[in-house]
């Protein structure tokens, strides 16, 4: 048994410098709240809580992970050959273990899930939407209800900011909705070189396809309205920031290999702010859930809101497996709940062509 030990008023958030919009397009008067700032900035978050953190709760771990049985260490090898179509079976079927030994190692997961916002003047053909600039006070950026689809999950959500809309006629097309044919330049025809049988080259015209002989094309910017809508656009993003640290071991797997299969969750704690854990009975996982939740937290707070923090750690079997075929030695791991394989000695293989 171990806990989570309580630290008062960690992590301040850093303050940071006030970044948004751009100007205002010509002739449009700022937005009260949204004045001087600079184009498409994230805006900084509210503070957090002077004090967010809950009382630590002691937590049940249960180590007791079956071993890898023979019979589960060659279904393994046998779905891993049967993946790659110049592998034999003969091996997996003849193949004789001798040995099997256990690197069991445990990953700690740190996930911070973070909400920022940013701004900026954007536009959209007037097709008889609302103009409400000026009307109500626009609300502040951080004012603005937003709720995340779902918890731990990358996403994003453009909102129109309210009372901030207004008319403006289309620069591209002059207000007119249409702009000079680009193909035709204006003329409504296409002229087109033509040779005869007995080798003379001619000229002939034909009728623009592109604009149907009219010598104009609907302007793209307004779509033929002649008038946008300008206004100001909140983009809120929602991120899932990710640490792992896996703890070492001699397998000879790498980390990266290893983040790719799940384990046996022995902690998930869930919290606005989490706590390092503390007392488990290894200290360098001690120590690098400490470092890593001080790390999230001073850089995630300075440009946006933390919403909520999760912090796992998992049990992640892994087996190196010995086995002889044709008297010859011969290994692979079998590691993760998924029993994946690794090997690099694999003997029955074969150079094909898939015609």
């Amino acid at each position: 048994m171990y806990g989570l030990q309580a630290q008062p008023n960690m992590y301040p958030p850093p303050t940071a410098n006030f970044q948004g919009l751009a100007s205002p397009p010509m002739g449009f008067a700022s937005i009260p709240g949204y004045d001087g700032v600079g184009g498409g900035g994230f805006l900084p978050p509210p503070p957090i809580p002077a004090n967010p953190f809950p009382q630590p709760e002691p937590h049940n771990v249960d180590c007791c992970v079956p071993p890898l049985t023979e019979e589960a260490a060659r279904s393994a090898l046998k779905e891993y050959v049967s993946g790659h179509c110049c592998y034999g079976s003969d091996p997996v079927n003849d193949g004789k273990i001798t040995e099997m030994k256990a690197f069991n190692t445990y990953r700690y997961r740190l996930e911070t899930f973070t909400e920022s916002r940013s701004t900026e003047w954007s536009q959209e053909p007037y097709t008889g939407q609302s103009v409400d600039a000026h009307i109500q006070m626009a609300p502040t950026p951080w004012n603005i209800p937003a709720q995340p689809p779902e918890m731990f999950k990358d996403t994003t959500k453009d909102i129109k900011v309210p009372n901030t809309s207004s008319l403006k006629d289309c620069d591209t097309c002059h207000a007119n909705g249409t702009i000079k044919c680009t193909i035709c330049e204006g003329s409504g025809k296409r002229h087109l070189g033509v040779s005869s049988s007995d080798g003379d080259n001619s000229v002939a015209e034909s009728t623009c396809l592109d604009c149907s002989g009219k010598g104009t094309q609907e302007c793209k910017t307004c779509k033929g309205k002649g008038k946008l809508v300008v206004y100001i656009n909140l983009k809120v993003k929602w991120t899932n920031n990710k640490s792992d640290y896996t703890m070492e071991q001699s397998s000879g797997l790498k980390s990266d290999t290893i983040s790719t299969v799940s384990g046996k969750k022995l902690l998930e704690d869930t919290k606005l702010l989490v706590y390092p854990v503390m007392g488990f009975p290894d200290a360098q996982l001690n120590h690098e859930s400490e470092r890593l939740v001080r790390e999230h937290q001073a850089q995630y707070s300075q440009t946006a809101r933390i919403l909520q923090q999760r912090q796992t750690i998992e049990y992640i079997p892994i087996s190196k497996v010995t086995y002889t075929w044709k008297e010859r030695p011969l290994s692979y791991i079998v590691y993760g709940n998924e029993h994946k394989v690794y090997t690099n000695d694999y003997p029955a293989t074969c150079c094909c062509t898939i015609l």
